[in-house]
């Protein structure tokens, strides 16, 4: 899901950085003294479950928990995913420096859509099957999502990245079943034990 440097286009990777810009300062604004503790416990699980591999033919694919940051965080997944994109850079490899506003816009646009279509008031209130329904589909949706994006990224920086790019798609469908199923058993947990976490305003 990490695009690295030298790949993209200009444009591409010009309007990327423009966006995710935009949507780090509305995080940054959004980002109070109750999301804070939030924000750092989620910037330090998401760096964590980095580092969970899971294989995938001769390669492999981790964990993102993009659903569950933006259902936890709303606007906040922007500089969250900001700050652990960078460290993965920097410390692993992963992605690239020109491509960091790229690869946090095709990870935070997915999970602030998830935070929208499944999360807020309604995910609260609905019942512990709704929960773990909602979950599933802000989890392995994100992910889906945002492989999607990253495949349409290459793909606008030249044809002959299409085929990346599905691969791309196709790589991430054992990650998308699995990351369903952890943020369902997630929503689930905070639904009986703390279901104030799940609501949030998104505007």
């Amino acid at each position: 899901m990490h695009i690295v440097d030298g790949i993209l286009s200009p444009p591409v990777l010009l309007v990327g950085s423009g966006l995710t810009l935009l949507g780090v300062a509305k995080g940054l604004r959004a980002l109070d003294a109750e999301q804070t503790p939030k924000a750092a416990l989620l910037c330090a699980l998401l760096f964590v479950a980095s580092l969970v591999h899971v294989p995938v033919g001769p390669s492999s694919a981790h964990l993102m928990l993009l659903g569950l940051a933006g259902l936890l965080l709303g606007w906040v997944v922007f500089p969250v995913l900001l700050i652990v994109l960078t460290l993965q850079a920097l410390l692993f490899g992963f992605g690239g420096i020109t491509s960091l506003g790229v690869n946090t816009l095709n990870m935070a646009v997915p999970a602030l859509l998830a935070a929208r279509l499944c999360g807020g008031d309604a995910l609260c209130a609905t019942t512990p099957r709704g929960a773990v329904v909602r979950g599933a589909l802000a989890g392995g949706g994100a992910i889906l999502l945002a492989a999607c994006l990253v495949a349409l990224s290459l793909g606008l920086s030249g044809g002959e990245f299409w085929l990346a790019g599905q691969l791309a798609v196709v790589a991430n469908l054992p990650v998308i079943l699995l990351e369903g199923a952890l943020t369902a058993a997630a929503v689930l947990l905070l639904h009986r034990v703390q279901p104030s976490a799940l609501v949030l305003r998104l505007h």
